[in-house]
């Protein structure tokens, strides 16, 4: 219990006894021999002073790839299938350390797996991202070419995306093969690709077909820059604590935002008036209602009258509704249907009219002359300006509010009211959150259940339609039937094919086909409609292949808390409908990636960090270069150099993957955002170096005709038992944390073991055995210290290789093999270490030195009672007196042997 005690407190990631960083600069140390890419590394020339990332990283991957490691097909695994589908990146650019995390996670689980001889698939795959891409190619367009893509036209404007993707797409995966990531490249998939793309039009037209997909009118996030409805992860809400100046798209001068607004409507007949307060006076144009409270008495004699509207010629109820605050403002409320998502709510409740004021690009219609045409916020200061002159204008006051923001675009979003597909997600939500409750998926950590439940029990519909080009385009078709008979015309089909639609609208209005018109929606699907089938359409589902029957479902989903509900969730939900199966059984959450400061990643604040750069080392002159290559604005392209200028005055040094993934999962806390500091990161890198070293040590302490035994060899010499038991202990540890998806436990155990106890203890300790060794008497106690030390090396390095796969491939390379292993041409197809190894029985070890503990006690007892004697310093000698004093001080009283 004691040993388990001392154990939990190193649980936490080192920090004071952390490997002392040299005070020599870091070197640099290339490799030169002559190695075609898939060529085996040379490993026969010797081991250059000290670790060196650029060294230790060159020419593995390509080999470990073309082997075929990374295949699922490698080795006889007969211990099962793991199974884990990549988040597919956006195609838009580069991983940030966001990106690293995962993958360092994710990539750590599959060569874990796949060293426990299961048949191990990780399957890569990027997202076709539809607004990101889009934006990011019609800025490319508009700076190269001073084009639009309505200039161009749909067609043209895909072909530049395609070449556009060709060209740069590709980005990611290097990242992903620099990052040592082991994914099964021959299986990579991009959402835009034809099999893909086929089971996205499936989808859609069975659950289309099943009712389950269907057409509305309702209000939508609108970004009228991008003339698109936008998702909810979209829209990112800018907190104002009151008046606030903001830019906005198309805008010279920038908007007033964080003021509320009050003016008054006339009673109809009355010389009475109700005021009313608001956020955006220009909406006012589109008011069909004023709202009270039905328990306010300030408006009770107010029931049945109408309001006029002061700039035409309407007439407007006043409601009475509950959802009204009493204590906010007067406690009567300006409803505009059309523009509002509360405002929405209470015109369905009354049957009011909604009357749209906006159209797609931000301009004013269906309003009087004076306003007609007018871009929104323009508006805003027409209308205030109107109501002052009628006197109706009361006060302007600040007000702490959310604005929402379009992500992409920047622009302030707009409630606008559109006719969109939607999904409905009532029963598969219930059954995706019934599939947590009932214990059949399981999601780690298990405090992220109450969001879950939180969101599916309270699910709204899914608006799945995008006003983009590039994208799944909507295998829907817009029906006319040329007939008298047919009194609306406006109908809506779907198709694998227009001819498949025209005989569907043929047989439902019971005409020949030569009487349909058909025009497909010029609209895309969302983004995540392709992701939600990502887990089951990558294994060319809904055809039944091998691939889909032996690796559907799934056995993990790793990714960031961030996005539960917009992928995870969406992903179960249609796993369910179209498969009738989870698409996989685990989710594993990890934190979000903060800066050493807290702060969220952001590019204007020149603080997110692509891995390469931590890789290979940057200067602050390269981290400006590339801020001048992005798309961030002058302004924030200076904000951004700031940043970068206080965190990284030196630009970021040389850590290496290896030291990059270690310091990820070192820090990966379950629950806690990690706020990462590259000076830790280079603090594992100076970790790498003490391996380097002890692994050198050690194999000039073997010599070079040392020949492993099958098992370690154990002596009666304390320090190899206590090295064992060290060992065995730590491989029990890392197994565990892997079972429980707790990284720093692992990461703990590892460092614990290589620096504290082999470097620190156990190599001090038997470097005097080896001194020795020319006595005959030493000569057998240094060969078992040898063995021992083998196992130590080559044990431990399988220990690490799944988290730091480079440099414990390379040392790892250098070590001779047992005969067992002489087929395992790589670390990474070794078996992953077992406590059932026989390494040490730690039970029988312990119960054997306590034992001795024991006698040693007893012999302790009888040396204190004789020096204990009042003749004692009289009659003993004092040779034997100092003797005995030795023994006494050596044993440490009660500390007789220490675990």
């Amino acid at each position: 219990m004691e040993e388990k005690k001392k154990q939990e407190k190193k649980v936490a990631p080192p920090k004071e006894k952390k490997a002392k960083p040299e005070k020599k600069d870091l070197g640099v140390i290339s490799y030169d021999a002559p190695t075609l890419p898939g060529e085996k590394k040379d490993v026969l020339s010797a081991l250059p002073d000290s670790y060196s990332p650029q060294y230790v990283e060159a020419a593995w991957y390509s080999w470990w790839e073309k082997q075929g490691y990374f295949k699922p097909e490698y080795g006889p695994n007969s211990r099962g299938v793991f199974m884990m589908c990549i988040p597919p990146p956006n195609v838009t650019g580069s991983l940030h350390l966001g990106h690293a995390l995962t993958n360092a996670i994710q990539d750590s689980l599959t060569r874990w797996h796949r060293m426990r001889g299961e048949t191990t698939l990780w399957n890569p795959g990027c997202d076709h991202a539809g607004i990101a891409t889009q934006v990011v190619v019609e800025k490319k367009l508009m700076r190269e070419r001073g084009m639009s893509r309505h200039d161009l036209g749909r067609d043209q404007f895909i072909q530049e995306v395609w070449k556009w993707k060709n060209e740069k797409g590709d980005r990611i995966y290097h990242q992903l093969k620099k990052l040592g990531s082991s994914l099964d490249w021959d299986r990579a998939c991009f959402t835009m690709d034809p099999k893909l793309s086929y089971a996205v039009q499936e989808a859609f037209i069975r659950l289309q077909e099943d009712g389950v997909i269907y057409r509305s009118k309702r209000l939508v996030n609108w970004s009228c820059t991008l003339n698109s409805a936008i998702s909810d992860i979209e829209v990112d809400k800018k907190e104002l604590t009151g008046r606030t100046l903001l830019p906005v798209p198309g805008y010279k001068d920038k908007v007033e935002f964080g003021v509320l607004v009050s003016f008054s409507y006339k009673i109809e007949g009355s010389d009475e008036e109700v005021i009313v307060a608001t956020t955006r006076i220009e909406t006012m144009l589109g008011d069909s209602a004023v709202a009270v409270h039905p328990a306010d008495p300030r408006y009770q004699h107010l029931k049945g009258k109408m309001v006029l509207h002061p700039f035409c010629d309407r007439k407007m109820p006043i409601v009475f509704d509950e959802f009204v605050d009493v204590n906010f403002g007067t406690g009567a409320v300006k409803i505009t249907p059309a523009h509002d998502h509360n405002d929405y709510e209470v015109g369905n409740r009354h049957n009011l009219a909604f009357i749209n004021v906006l159209d797609e690009n931000g301009l004013l219609i269906n309003v009087p002359a004076p306003f007609l045409g007018m871009k929104r916020f323009e508006a805003r200061k027409a209308v205030l300006q109107a109501l002052k002159d009628r006197g109706q204008f009361k006060e302007t006051k600040d007000n702490p509010m959310v604005v929402p923001v379009c992500s992409r675009s920047k622009d302030i979003v707009e409630p606008l009211l559109k006719p969109q597909w939607y999904v409905d997600c009532a029963d598969m939500g219930k059954q995706a959150a019934d599939s947590v409750r009932e214990g059949r998926l399981k999601i780690i950590p298990d405090h992220h259940h109450k969001t879950w439940f939180n969101w599916l029990d309270n699910i709204r519909d899914w608006c799945i339609s995008r006003q983009l080009w590039w994208g799944h385009r909507i295998p829907a078709y817009f029906v006319t039937v040329n007939d008298p008979s047919d009194m609306d015309g406006h109908y809506w089909v779907s198709g694998r094919t227009e001819e498949e639609a025209r005989d569907k609208a043929a047989k439902r209005f019971n005409v020949s086909t030569d009487k349909i018109t058909l025009r497909q929606d010029e609209d895309v699907l969302d983004t995540w409609f392709s992701s939600g089938i990502f887990p089951f359409s990558i294994f060319g589902w809904p055809n039944e292949t091998q691939d889909l029957s032996v690796f559907y479902p799934g056995s993990l989903l790793e990714t960031g808390h961030d996005i539960l509900f917009f992928w995870v969730a969406r992903m179960v939900m249609m796993g369910l409908k179209l498969t009738g199966k989870l698409p996989f059984k685990e989710v594993y959450l990890h934190a979000v990636v903060r800066d050493a400061h807290g702060r969220k990643m952001s590019k204007s604040l020149g603080n997110v960090i692509d891995p390469l750069d931590v890789i290979t080392g940057i200067s602050l002159e390269g981290l400006y270069a590339q801020l001048q290559d992005s798309n961030l604005d002058p302004v924030e392209v200076e904000k951004a150099k700031q940043g970068q200028k206080s965190d990284y005055p030196t630009g970021i040094p040389e850590c290496g993957t290896d030291a990059l993934r270690f310091a990820l999962c070192a820090y990966t806390s379950q629950g806690r955002d990690i706020n990462m500091d590259v000076n830790r990161i280079l603090g594992y890198r100076h970790f790498c170096n003490k391996l380097w070293n002890a692994v050198k040590f050690a194999m000039r302490t073997l010599g070079d005709n040392f020949v492993p035994s099958e098992k370690a060899q154990v002596r009666d010499s304390v320090s190899d038992r206590w090295i064992l038991s060290r060992l065995c202990s730590a491989v029990g540890q890392c197994n565990a944390g892997f079972q429980a998806y707790d990284f720093p436990a692992i990461t703990t155990a590892i460092y614990n073991f290589w620096l504290y106890e082999l470097c620190d203890v156990y190599l001090e300790s038997v470097k005097p055995v080896f001194s020795r060794a020319e006595d005959s008497g030493s000569q057998s106690q240094a060969v078992v210290c040898r063995q021992t030390l083998f196992t130590c090396l080559e044990t431990g390095l399988r220990l690490l290789a799944p988290i730091m796969p480079f440099v414990g491939e390379e040392l790892y390379q250098r070590l001779p093999r047992r005969r067992s292993q002489d087929d395992h041409s790589s670390i990474h197809v070794t078996p992953y270490p077992e406590t059932e190894e026989g390494l040490i029985d730690l039970e029988k070890e312990v119960a054997k030195l306590t034992v001795k503990k024991g006698e040693l006690e007893k012999q302790m007892d009888k040396l204190r009672e004789k020096m204990d004697k009042s003749d004692y310093k009289e009659k003993v000698p004092v040779k034997v007196q100092e003797l005995d004093a030795e023994k006494v001080r050596r044993c440490g009283g009660e500390n007789v042997l220490r675990f």
